[in-house]
């Protein structure tokens, strides 16, 4: 079981650390820790091959704690945290490993009101249950509840949740073309009744049949490699804009009409502008590692630009908190309030469509002036002390008159350029963030860094 439990889900190899029996246990420890026989809880699953027995071995954990289960099948990530909301469920989990690869899976949670659970919030008490369950090597000596939960099949979740996402979707009055790769991943699955609700929007699909193996390329669109088949796709078919969605469909990347692939942080700028001419004055979150325009671009808009720490969950709890309209990450995931401040690829889709059409320009001539820095993307620095490593950076900037701080990691903000350096959850990695004027500066300043983690090393 060793590592499954993440930062901010249960994710790990399928028959190798994560089996049938280990989600039984997991079902049976949030039942009983976490949702404390209460429900219904909402339980849906991606298309990967392990997915229907993992399942039903979780909802079978969760009725033998006393948990009410509504299982809607099929479903992407985003349309879980609706049914979380749309069915009054205590709770809600899908069952998924998001972009990464076929051998992976695993499960996402969250509380009442599509909140999420975390290792700090709840997953800590499930990961306790399951060992305790382990070490005693016998599911006999698990507690019995006196009445166990039920479980009811719901056939008609993805026409009701099309029917609430119909809503955001301006009236398009002249055709758009749109090439969408799905990567075999979810998008596949609502993508198609989605289009053939508004024959205005023509999309050119890549890679809609739902395969976990993933046959194609990676599910992760933040990889410059996985963009390239849509890129050609949006060029071959002279499409108005392409996406490429994530496995389990709550995040997405954007290329313009060219082709070109645009960083999160300004598409995140983009909605932005929109969503402050409809609601004046609002806060907009945006993560730290987002392009200095981003505060910028909302300020210049009327809004008021909330700087927030990398991940969903801190960033759903901070949206809320804030009361904030909209907020994005540099990783493609983009929050609503009226997705019940969780993220939508679909809905981040459907704002770019509505801009675009009521904007009547090209996607290249809506991100253009947004474009005023020069950043490096995210690069990793394998090193064998990470904290070591951060210290030895913030006292060398320290001494050159950076302005630091330790929202996440550490941010340094030198007079005309700044970065973010952040140690994995996972590895022992540093994560970097950049951003100058220009590129020669960029170069510049990343080279001398480089150099200085090396040495620091």
């Amino acid at each position: 079981m060793a590592g499954i439990f993440k930062a901010y889900d249960i994710r790990g190899i399928v028959n190798e650390v994560l089996t049938p029996e280990l989600a039984y246990l997991i079902g049976r420890g949030l039942g009983q820790e976490v949702f404390q026989q209460q429900g219904p809880i909402v339980v849906s699953r991606d298309m990967r091959l392990y997915s229907p027995a993992l399942s039903a071995e979780l909802i079978r954990g969760l009725m033998e704690a006393g948990c009410d289960v509504i299982d809607i099948g099929l479903a992407a990530t985003p349309m879980n945290y609706w049914a979380n909301v749309h069915y009054k469920a205590q709770g809600s989990v899908t069952v998924t490993a998001s972009h990464n690869g076929p051998e992976y899976n695993g499960f996402k949670v969250s509380g009442p009101e599509a909140m999420p659970l975390d290792y700090l919030t709840g997953l800590d008490k499930v990961e306790g249950f399951v060992l305790r369950a382990q070490m005693n090597k016998s599911h006999a000596a698990l507690a019995t509840v006196p009445t166990p939960g039920t479980s009811q099949n719901v056939e008609n979740a993805l026409t009701d949740y099309l029917d609430f996402m119909d809503n955001f979707v301006s009236p398009v009055t002249h055709r758009l073309k749109i090439g969408v790769d799905t990567a075999n991943g979810m998008g596949g699955f609502f993508l198609p009744d989605f289009f053939a609700r508004h024959e205005a929007l023509e999309p050119v699909p890549l890679y809609w049949e739902l395969d976990g193996a993933f046959p194609n390329h990676e599910a992760d669109p933040l990889k410059a490699e996985n963009l390239r088949d849509v890129q050609q796709l949006v060029k071959d078919h002279q499409c108005d804009f392409g996406v490429a969605f994530d496995g389990d469909a709550d995040r997405c990347m954007f290329v313009d009409e060219m082709g070109e692939s645009i960083s999160s942080d300004l598409i995140t700028a983009l909605i932005a502008e929109a969503v402050l001419a409809q609601k004046p004055g609002s806060p907009i979150l945006y993560d730290l590692r987002s392009s200095k325009v981003v505060p910028e671009w909302i300020e210049q808009h009327g809004g008021l630009p909330v700087r927030g720490r990398v991940g969903h969950s801190f960033m759903k709890r901070l949206l809320k908190e804030k009361g904030a309209p909209f907020g994005g990450e540099l990783s493609g995931h983009y929050y609503f309030r009226d997705c019940f401040y969780t993220d939508s690829g679909l809905m981040a889709m459907i704002q770019v469509i509505n801009i675009c059409h009521e904007r009547q320009q090209t996607l290249s001539q809506l991100v253009a002036p947004l474009r005023r820095y020069s950043s490096t993307g995210e690069l990793n620095f394998r090193v064998p002390d990470v904290t070591a490593v951060l210290q030895r950076v913030e006292d060398n900037y320290q001494k050159r008159g950076a302005k630091t701080d330790h929202m996440d990691g550490l941010t340094v903000e030198m007079e005309d350029w700044w970065f973010n350096l952040r140690a994995s959850n996972t590895e022992p990695l540093l994560r970097l963030n950049l951003e100058a004027a220009s590129t020669s500066e960029r170069d510049a300043h990343l080279n001398a860094l480089k150099q200085f983690i090396q040495e620091a090393s």
